[in-house]
């Protein structure tokens, strides 16, 4: 599938500003992380602004350990802490003293996210939200809710009672269960529904003001003409009601512990290579449904987005299987992985499918087949394009028009972190044959040169676009702690920004005018 030639802007949810605050020292609860309330519709406004017509998001379901948005403990749900309160002020689910009640250190909330604090000030604020949901007993909003439930179903029911029974347990390992409920079995499922029947009730409502207030969000951004693209991590974690749910379609032992886990060998992110953990498909059992799981996780998907980026993509074509109980990712084997199959199963049942194939890191002859047979377009990442002077495959002045051109991703350094590095450590010559010597324009001439690239799509995460160096990193590959937590400036976000990277858009010839 071909995109027009366009451009975008790469800024998680997470990070958008926080909300100035009216009180002189402290901020509401709803400041700690970004959320999808007043700064979301402002950063889709400024987008517009800029002439830009994509927001790309990172993943967007509730964390498991770690807060890593690839990590998630369902595929299917929305993570309750991008739920704005200032909204439920709004819609009549809190009151303005409720909100202020949970007021935060406002200097915790300039520039970081703090999910620790988030979880425990925004949590009980959505229960309080719950409890005046039930208690108001509006006819409209309950059959809006009622109607989510039996829409949604399919997952909801279960990522209820996983949340709930996570959360009475105070363990996601659903393997230190008890047995009969690792089993799911009819009465044990029961008795525990009954018993947190009210714990259910709220991990549904969350779901459902979730659902709510993103979709509004998405309508702004289509009158806006901007795009939602979005981010799919190919595996789920262990500790997640994907796997818990359907136990047959991993790879696991009798006791419901991988055997295998996913992963991928050393490369340029890693000299040891990345062990991730999650549990690996039976691809056969997967195949025997007509791939099922697969069909249901790209329609809840492109209800949430307009174009999907599919992470770690070659793991269709071959995967990295690593033993559970390696030391590290050096001890694994590719393994054929199910090809095309899952995607022509879900074209046959959803249409025309807008993907972007993410085919970074080591890619085979065969992954670029299968990406090309599909008709995805792939990446291409500017800082991989300066290592090797006979290989230009990442330098934006080689891209092809059928692909998604990068600055950087959030797993790369920010582009300017990046060229400090590279000045420092004497790697710059290569790249210094295409900077004019300036040294206060190279972020400019940088993002500049993904904009004038033949790719149909450029995206440019917000960090580079402001020149930002290292301390404003997403993620660090291999690094468990210290990720995903940077959040954008309030005050960046400006009229002078967006005219200046309008008229870059406007002179690369991406800006539509329809």
């Amino acid at each position: 599938m071909r995109f027009p030639r366009s451009s975008g802007v790469l800024l998680p949810v997470f990070s958008l500003p926080a909300e100035p605050s009216s009180s002189a020292g402290a901020s509401d609860a709803s400041t700690v992380i970004g959320d999808l309330g007043a700064s979301a519709y402002r950063f889709v406004d400024f987008l517009q602004s800029a002439g830009q017509t994509i927001w790309q998001l990172l993943p967007l379901g509730p964390p498991a350990l770690g807060d890593s948005p690839y990590s998630s403990y369902s595929a299917f749900a929305g993570n309750p802490l991008l739920i704005s309160c200032d909204l439920l002020v709004a819609d009549g689910l809190l009151t303005p003293q409720q909100l202020a009640d949970a007021a935060v250190p406002q200097d915790t909330c300039k520039d970081r996210v703090h999910y620790d604090l988030a979880r425990a000030t925004k949590l009980p604020l959505l229960k309080l939200a719950f409890n005046t949901f039930r208690q108001q007993q509006n006819h409209a909003r309950n059959l809006q809710y009622a109607d989510f439930c039996e829409r949604n179903q399919a997952w909801l029911i279960d990522f209820a009672r996983f949340d709930a029974f996570s959360h009475d347990f105070g363990d996601p390992d659903w393997s230190k269960w008890d047995a009969e409920l690792i089993r799911r079995t009819p009465a044990a499922l029961a008795d525990v529904d009954s018993k947190l029947a009210d714990e259910i009730e709220f991990a549904k409502f969350q779901q459902f003001v979730f659902a709510d207030q993103w979709s509004k969000l998405k309508s702004y951004a289509h009158e806006r003409d901007v795009q939602i693209y979005g981010d799919m991590p190919i595996f789920v974690a262990y500790e997640s009601v994907d796997v818990w749910t359907d136990q047959h379609l991993f790879m696991l032992d009798d006791a419901g512990r991988p055997t295998v886990v996913a992963g991928v060998p050393p490369d340029y992110f890693s000299a040891t290579g990345q062990m991730w953990g999650n549990p690996l498909y039976r691809w056969d059992r997967i195949g025997d449904s007509g791939y099922e799981w697969w069909i249901r996780r790209f329609r809840q998907a492109f209800e949430f987005f307009d174009i999907l980026r599919i992470d770690h993509f070659r793991g269709f074509e071959s995967y990295w299987e690593i033993p559970a109980n390696a030391e590290n990712a050096i001890a694994g084997q590719w393994i054929t992985g199910p090809r095309d199959a899952p995607f022509e199963a879900a074209r046959a049942a959803l249409g025309d499918l807008p993907i972007v194939a993410e085919d970074l890191g080591l890619i085979t002859d065969e992954v670029h087949w299968l990406r090309d047979r599909l008709g995805f377009p792939g990446m291409r990442v500017l800082q991989f394009g300066y290592e090797d002077d006979s290989d230009p495959y990442h330098r934006p002045d080689a891209w092809p028009d059928h692909s998604v051109g990068y600055s950087g991703t959030h797993d790369n350094d920010t582009v300017m972190g990046w060229y400090a590095k590279r000045k420092q450590d004497g790697t710059d010559a290569i790249l210094n044959r295409f900077l004019s010597g300036d040294p206060d324009s190279v972020h400019v001439e940088l993002v500049r040169s993904v904009l004038n690239s033949a790719a149909d799509t450029a995206i440019l995460p917000m960090q580079d676009i402001l020149g930002l160096g290292s301390e404003a990193r997403i993620n660090t590959p291999g690094e468990a702690q210290g990720n995903w937590t940077w959040r954008c400036s309030a005050d960046a976000l400006t009229e002078d920004l967006a005219s200046r990277l309008r008229s870059w858009t406007e002179a690369s010839g991406r800006r539509r005018t329809t």
